[in-house]
């Protein structure tokens, strides 16, 4: 991966600072700040920037009944010992038992479709707008700072190969928040290095396979 491409470089800066990487990520990436003046600086640039949405904040007082919750749990319990059941009880309530560490765990190997590769998509003036995570079979993406679309538009995403041409990879949900799911074609150039860019299209998207309207948003999509 070639970490002076200057997207990658603002779009793995603003996920370390946002917080949105892996702890793998994290320290892969923290290893090339220790020798990367430039990379730290654009890092700082993002904290600084983050940090000062919240100078203008004035201070809320707690709510009474969060103090009470709080004192509620720390506050000394009482015990309460269980009378004993008779043997056919404490059967039932193992073999219960025992079924929902077997349901955890079938639940545990279905859900095992981690993302593989992210990419934090920025705006033209360098902002962190929708965040994107490439899995199996499809991209789960969520947005972090997305303009406004009419109804009767789209934002339509694409994969920028090597050669430059656009490919469409689907129309983003309405709101920026959902799955877009990846034909046989599409999964096989997720695993290729990509760019990733965001335009604005005619409801449903493009008309003609490539971008149309104009392009909001764009960064490259990284392996985790």
């Amino acid at each position: 991966m070639n970490y002076q491409t200057p997207a990658l470089r603002r779009a793995l800066a603003a996920d370390y600072a946002i917080g949105l990487m892996s702890t793998a990520a994290r320290r892969r990436f923290e290893q090339l700040l220790l020798d990367d003046a430039a990379l730290r600086a654009e890092v700082a640039q993002w904290q600084d920037t983050l940090a000062s949405l919240t100078e203008s904040l004035p201070e809320q007082p707690v709510p009474d009944r969060v103090w009470h919750g709080i004192t509620a749990r720390i506050e000394p319990q009482v015990l309460h010992v269980p009378q004993k059941r008779p043997f056919w009880n404490w059967l039932r309530l193992t073999a219960a038992a025992a079924s929902i560490v077997v349901l955890v765990f079938l639940g545990s190997l279905y859900d095992r479709d981690d993302a593989r590769y992210r990419a934090t998509l920025l705006s033209a003036n360098a902002q962190p707008a929708l965040k994107v995570e490439a899995h199996a079979d499809y991209l789960q993406v969520e947005p972090l700072i997305l303009a406004a679309v009419d109804a009767d538009r789209s934002l339509e995403l694409w994969a920028i190969p090597a050669d430059g041409k656009p490919i469409s990879l689907g129309v983003i949900p309405a709101g920026g928040k959902g799955k877009v799911e990846l034909s046989e074609a599409q999964k096989v150039l997720i695993d290729k290095p990509i760019a990733l860019a965001v335009s604005l299209e005619p409801k449903g998207g493009s008309p003609t396979g490539l971008p149309t309207g104009a392009v909001l948003y764009q960064g490259a999509l990284a392996a985790l």
